[in-house]
């Protein structure tokens, strides 16, 4: 039993497909997706992996928040509140030039990213360097990105934008872009500069649109009393109430001197100051066999994370109350971030969906490659019957002047034998019925019948060689049917090439529309247009092929009937008629009152003449109405049909793969 049960299990592992798990929520739903449209069947490009795999990434990151709005109004400063931290540069004029991306990471850093797409690396320290409008060195920038263990920025990514009133078009253009595709906005501005019509004119112009995503932050509350605060912020509410879900009044100066005083974010300082200390300590010491070089740091570590913890947070928890910064992060979990992530895993779908769309329009575009093939398949078989037709009808007409030209050479020769129909005196002996006759036989003379067969000889093949000048003129009249007949069948195939050869030579080329598409799939579909000689054009070769030997043998047949002694069929002719008139006067002689002497006629010699050569065979060759030259038209159109249906559902299949591929395609989006 241990036997067979491994059997089945190895079975079960190799041979039966295994449905695959995959994880709840969006980026099982993605990956699901991915996994469907990377399947072997469709060929994936790489290009469509790598954007699978961005918008998996995309899921995963976290929801960003834009921060904004004009200059001076604090932004770098409230950043800072947010992450605890001094670590954005702050100043009166204008500081930040660039987009800055505040993004988690293990340690803190800064990258350059610039316009070329090369990127760089510095200390965080030096951010300032390339964010100050004052510079004039900072325009190959394209944006920064700031990273920051910090715990908020696992679920958060801040954006920190130039500002809607910036000096740099490009950078409003920039920021402008930024809020049509963050999760979250939130406008600084400060208060006592709120509502002012330079402000109003920048709001109705940039942020009409983005109310459910948007909270109006009102800076620098410190410098008001409650009831100052308070009207403030209601006329805000009012005035403003098309842009914002809601106005909030802060301090962000008193947040920020609350937050980094906080135990954690000492205690994170404190820790990094130790560790980067002991670093550099262990760098200094490579040989150190113990710790004891830095024992007396690490007592003044332990000192100091004391301190922090026995500190009074009294006075931080009130500075962090009245600077209010604690209803901005709730608006940002109770509001944007739910919002953010609906949009988010609308967006996501909805390019996924765009995802599928593209590869069924660049399926779509292959089919119509084979589309436009059985088209002209389709289209092109009246014009080949047609061209079959008139084939039959010119060369027919061709045929029978052939005809006429043999019968008038029958004609001739049997006039030439008529007219050589001799009359001669010969006698015969009766008996005589008379008593007092005294011979008992009478002499009696009559005319009979000869052939002079030197002179037809002469006259028709000796002299001047007249039938046989008519003879090779015939055989070389049919030559040049045949010939153009050949020429003609050749044609039909060659106007079947031609169209299809149009066809062909933009095909040849064809390429995708999109980098997302299969590579593959149009590859084989270059090679198909390719190919098309062996994929069809060969067919219809080889039957016109087979047509125009099957014309030739007729042909040759038909030569070979005309090349036969037609001097032997005169003397057999000659021979007949002369046999008639010896068996005629016999019969005449033994019964003149019951017989005559035979005289031939023309018209007999002429059926005689036609019948030794075979004219029956010649007259059915040429003239029947289903002579040869018919049989092989219809057998060519026949065939020609056949060969065209064929060929035709053979495209279709080729197009069905990809019909498949479309409907599969449609499933997958129908269930995203």
């Amino acid at each position: 039993m241990s036997i067979l049960s491994n059997f089945v299990k190895e079975y079960n592992d190799k041979y039966l497909e295994k449905t695959k798990e995959f994880e709840k929520g969006l980026v099982g739903d993605i990956k699901r997706v991915s996994a469907q449209l990377l399947a072997e069947k469709f060929f994936p490009s790489v290009q469509l992996k790598s954007i699978l795999d961005k918008q998996i990434r995309r899921a995963r990151y976290p929801i960003e928040i834009a921060i904004t709005g004009q200059f001076s109004s604090g932004k770098s400063t409230f950043l800072n509140a947010l992450l605890s931290r001094n670590i954005l540069p702050t100043g009166i004029t204008p500081v930040t030039s660039k987009v800055n991306f505040i993004n988690y990471g293990e340690e803190y850093k800064l990258k350059i990213t610039y316009h070329s797409g090369a990127q760089e690396y510095a200390p965080i320290e030096a951010i300032a360097d390339f964010t100050d409008q004052r510079e004039n060195e900072m325009n190959d920038i394209k944006y920064l990105t700031l990273y920051a263990p910090m715990d908020i920025l696992k679920d958060i990514s801040f954006v920190d934008t130039p500002g809607l009133n910036s000096q740099s078009q490009s950078d409003t253009d920039t920021t402008k872009k930024v809020l049509r595709d963050v999760g979250g906005i939130i406008w600084l501005t400060l208060i006592d500069n709120a509502g002012k019509m330079s402000e109003a004119e920048v709001l109705e112009e940039y942020m009409e649109h983005f109310k459910n995503k948007s909270l109006c932050v009102l800076n620098q509350k410190d410098k008001f009393n409650d009831e100052q605060i308070q009207t403030t912020t209601n006329y805000i509410k009012k005035k403003f109430s098309k842009y914002f879900s809601q106005v909030t009044p802060i301090s962000a100066k008193m947040a920020l001197e609350s937050r980094k005083h906080q135990k954690r974010v000492l205690l994170d300082s404190s820790f990094k100051s130790i560790t980067d200390e002991f670093k550099k300590e262990l760098n200094n010491n490579l040989d150190v066999n113990s710790l004891d070089f830095f024992k007396n740091k690490f007592e003044i570590f332990k000192n100091e994370v004391k301190e922090i913890n026995n500190k009074d947070m009294s006075n931080d928890m009130r500075l962090l109350k009245e600077s209010n910064i604690n209803e901005v992060l709730e608006f940002i979990e109770n509001i944007i971030r739910p919002q953010a992530s609906e949009s988010k895993e609308f967006a996501i779908k909805k390019d996924l969906k765009g995802i599928c769309d593209i590869l069924i329009k660049e399926y779509e575009t292959i089919i119509g490659v084979y589309n436009s093939l059985s088209n002209i398949l389709k289209k092109s078989e009246l014009d080949v019957l047609n061209n079959f037709d008139k084939i039959q009808k010119t060369y027919a007409k061709e045929l029978f002047i052939v005809y006429n030209s043999l019968e008038a050479i029958m004609e001739k020769m049997a006039h030439e034998t008529y007219k050589s129909i001799k009359k001669q005196k010969t006698s015969r002996f009766e008996e005589k019925s008379g008593f007092l006759s005294k011979d008992n036989f009478e002499k009696i003379e009559y005319d009979t019948y000869w052939i002079d067969s030197d002179n037809v000889y002469k006259n028709l093949f000796y002299d001047d060689q007249t039938v046989d000048k008519m003879f090779k003129r015939a055989i070389k009249q049919l030559k040049e049917i045949e010939i153009n007949s050949d020429n003609a069948f050749r044609n039909v195939y060659i106007e079947i090439k031609n169209r299809i050869h149009r066809w062909q030579e933009p095909y040849e080329l064809i390429k995708k529309h999109r980098e997302i598409a299969s590579d593959l799939e149009f590859s084989t579909t270059r090679h198909f247009a390719a190919k098309i000689y062996e994929n069809v054009l060969k067919y219809y070769h080889r039957a016109i092929l087979e047509n125009i030997s099957a014309l030739r043998k007729k042909f040759a047949y038909f030569n070979g009937a005309l090349s036969y002694s037609y001097i032997q069929t005169t003397q057999a002719t000659i021979a007949h008629f002369e046999q008639q008139i010896a068996e005629s006067v016999i019969l005449y002689e033994k019964e003149p009152t019951k017989f005559t002497v035979y005289h031939p006629r023309e018209d007999e010699i002429i059926t005689k003449l036609k019948a030794n050569f075979g004219f029956e065979k010649i007259e059915d060759f040429l003239t029947s109405k289903r002579n040869y030259l018919f049989k092989i038209i219809q057998y060519s159109k026949n065939q020609y049909l056949d060969i065209n249906k064929d060929r035709i559902n053979f495209v279709v299949m080729e197009k069905e793969k990809y019909i498949k591929k479309i409907d599969d395609l449609k499933q997958i989006k129908n269930n995203i």
